[in-house]
């Protein structure tokens, strides 16, 4: 039997998916319901479904990134997503991300059989994960599509916050994946650490700074994320080949 997990911020539309669809009939079992998004990763994570029938558009939750951080995480995971939010950019954007089929509601119950039959059938015809690997090392269901989008995100997220107190931990927050799968994708879709791209874009930021000749060094490294004007000035002359001042200087700004 494929396990299932539902997700929906309305209840009745949960009791409804558990009732109304034969589950049994189509070899599936309901084994979990939540009724944010937020529960529904953890409950994703924890009882590891090979089915998610989820709405995308619920209260503090980045739908496309939650999707795109469970199909990384799980790329054997179907999905499907039933919801009320009408726009083609976003449901193209699901779909690109490996959703299996982006259903409107009031949905059909005939749609949703049909994805649910969909599938069971792509779960049937994936290989078995041989022992000792983990479902979401199987190559022939890797999630790269997703995994470019958190690592986009990722990026984004960084160069907005890069000047604050930033952890690896704030970051897959943000993005809804644990630190370390965060870690591999960033070193995997850049071949840098996530330290690395954090001192480079600390760097970019002082670079545009100094090119304001009223502000001091210090004021500059402070402003760019660093607490220490000495560490900054090392790791300036580290990436850039010179010191912040001859920098500046080589600006005409001195």
């Amino acid at each position: 039997m494929y396990r299932v997990v539902l997700v929906d911020d309305e209840h009745i539309i949960l009791d409804g998916l558990s009732k109304a669809v034969r589950w049994g009939d189509m070899g599936c079992e309901v084994v979990g319901t939540a009724s944010n998004g937020e529960e529904g990763l953890r409950l994703v994570r924890e009882l590891r479904p090979d089915i998610l029938l989820t709405d995308i558009r619920m209260p503090n939750m980045d739908g496309l990134s939650m999707v795109a951080a469970l199909r990384s995480e799980f790329p054997r995971l179907q999905i499907a997503v039933l919801t009320a939010f009408r726009d083609f950019e976003y449901a193209q954007t699901a779909l690109n991300l490996g959703v299996c089929r982006y259903l409107l509601k009031p949905s059909k119950l005939d749609e949703l059989y049909e994805a649910i039959r969909t599938m069971t059938a792509r779960l049937d015809a994936l290989p078995p994960v041989p022992a000792g690997a983990e479902p979401e090392d199987d190559p022939a269901a890797a999630g790269s599509a997703a995994g470019n989008f958190i690592v986009r995100q990722a990026l984004d997220y960084m160069r907005a916050h890069c000047a604050e107190h930033l952890s690896l931990g704030d970051v897959a927050d943000h993005v809804y994946v644990s630190q370390w799968h965060l870690s591999k994708l960033i070193n995997k879709h850049t071949n840098q650490s996530f330290f690395d791209l954090l001192g480079r874009m600390r760097i970019e930021r002082a670079k545009v700074l100094l090119a304001d000749g009223s502000l001091r060094i210090h004021a500059v490294a402070e402003q760019a994320g660093y607490v220490d004007v000495a560490h900054f000035s090392k790791s300036f002359k580290r990436l850039e080949g010179m010191t912040p001042g001859e920098y500046r200087d080589s600006l005409g700004k001195g």
